[in-house]
């Protein structure tokens, strides 16, 4: 998709993909309604100047009491397209930056919808992270539900390649420290540790952002140890590193699915809700 370009026609056609494997998993749109009443599974975010695009599939909660509250699962489908100036490769696949988060909301929502969970799950790719995270923006504040109805979001970013700074086999959560999410998820069985890198202030740099400075307990899972090929041409699907990907992905099922069944809500710890 030459490198799914923010706001560019390719974007918009990985979003359209997603939305349809949303659809083959028997999720519910969540994208806009056309002019016939259709809702669709993308949905079009105004830029100044140009558009951009989510996708959204919802998997509705089973139990009336508690299919109000929501959990969502999130990444970026956007990376930085072809920059004509170069001499060589021009196209920046991202792989890892983020099909990879791509690939992992995918996979957890076909696991996830062959079940019936108690709460709603929205899965969401959003468009233009690239450019200052403006589709989750967007999202946040024409949310089609209520903010404090959602209990958590899990933002999935450049987790292709294990880090060596992390126990082989093992994701690790912005913010960690935060909130009570993280802990519980480990702790629920998830291969999950705190972010080996705070100086790199990775919480503030993700689509996990603008819903946490919203009050939402909004993390990203990751597993980057600043390898070379970050927005680099460089960033190719040969060097996913795929057995670790399924191990560490499949570490998180069953505790999201407890999550998504449970009564837990996550909170900030005092003094660790984020501020502009």
């Amino acid at each position: 998709m030459q490198g799914r370009g923010s706001g560019t026609i390719y974007e918009r056609i990985a979003a359209e993909y997603i939305g349809s494997q949303f659809r083959q998993f028997g999720l519910e749109p969540g994208g806009d309604t056309d002019s016939a009443g259709n809702k669709g599974y993308v949905q079009q975010v105004p830029l100044q100047p140009g558009v951009t695009w989510n996708a959204i599939g919802i998997l509705r909660g089973s139990d009336p009491q508690a299919a109000n509250e929501v959990i969502m699962l999130s990444a970026h489908l956007d990376h930085l397209g072809v920059n004509e100036a170069l001499n060589d490769d021009k196209i920046f696949n991202g792989a890892d930056d983020d099909a990879s988060g791509c690939v992992a909301v995918l996979e957890l929502a076909r696991v996830l919808a062959a079940g019936k969970p108690r709460r709603t799950i929205y899965f969401i790719c959003f468009g233009s992270e690239e450019l200052g995270g403006l589709g989750s923006q967007y999202f946040v504040d024409h949310s089609p539900v209520r903010l404090p109805q959602i209990v958590a979001d899990i933002t999935f970013e450049m987790l292709g390649r294990p880090d060596a700074k992390v126990p082989a086999g093992t994701l690790w959560l912005t913010g960690f420290e935060r909130s009570t999410l993280g802990p519980e998820l480990a702790r629920q069985g998830a291969s999950l540790v705190a972010d080996p890198h705070p100086e790199q202030s990775f919480f503030q740099r993700s689509d996990n952002y603008p819903l946490a400075l919203r009050g939402v307990i909004a993390h990203t899972i990751s597993s980057f140890g600043l390898h070379g090929d970050y927005h680099r041409p460089s960033d190719e699907v040969s060097k996913i590193d795929f057995p670790f990907m399924t191990r560490s992905l499949n570490s998180l099922v069953k505790p999201i699915l407890w999550l998504a069944n449970s009564n837990f809500r996550p909170t900030w710890l005092p003094g660790q809700a984020p501020t502009r």
